[in-house]
């Protein structure tokens, strides 16, 4: 189920291109987002870090050339369950499909323990949830600055894997204000947020 969103933003876009003479499309399905670009076109995309305090953190423009036609953002925070803590997770990838499952597993992968950290089994919340009995993140309380480091360490780790596989191009993990950034990420979403 990680990348359903993704997956029918793809088929979607396909579907909405096919025998048309557009310069660009793009198919938003409630943040996993695919694209269609033709040479000299170009999408700029923003990037919100908390979902519950939506504003534009940054924002970066994507242009024919680069591998990315596909974004998606995860996080506990976010409209689905999450097993990590990560406020948001944004991946930039080839197809929005793949940055759909990327963005879930690497909110999943930035983790900790810690007693400020709320979980209950994804069933009690929903007892039709593909995640069973697994334990999902309700609430993430203020944690220390070590613990952010730790958490956002895990989740880079992750998403690094990923980027040498060539799997994903570049991803922003965001935790309590404090970001991270791996692969190529666009300039402007790491001038934004370096201050």
């Amino acid at each position: 189920m990680a990348a359903v969103a993704g997956s029918v933003a793809d088929e979607v876009l396909a579907a909405l291109i096919e025998g048309q003479d557009l310069e660009r499309a793009y198919v938003n399905n409630g943040g996993d987002i695919a694209f269609y670009l033709t040479p000299g076109a170009t999408l700029t995309a923003g990037l919100v870090g908390d979902y519950h305090v939506p504003s534009v953190n940054a924002s970066c423009t994507l242009g024919f050339d680069q591998p990315v036609r596909g974004i998606a953002t995860s996080g506990w925070k976010g409209r689905s369950y999450s097993l990590g803590i990560a406020d948001s997770v944004t991946v930039l990838a080839e197809t929005a499909a793949t940055a759909d499952v990327a963005a879930t597993l690497i909110a999943n992968a930035v983790n900790i323990g810690d007693p400020a950290i709320e979980r209950s089994p994804a069933s009690d919340l929903d007892p039709d949830s593909d995640l069973g009995d697994r334990l999902v993140t309700n609430a993430v309380g203020p944690l220390d600055d070590g613990a952010v480091r730790a958490a956002l360490d895990s989740g880079v780790a992750a998403a690094n894997v990923m980027q040498r596989a060539g799997l994903i191009t570049a991803a922003v993990l965001v935790l309590q204000q404090q970001f991270r950034t791996i692969g190529s990420v666009p300039a402007g979403l790491i001038q934004e947020h370096a201050a």
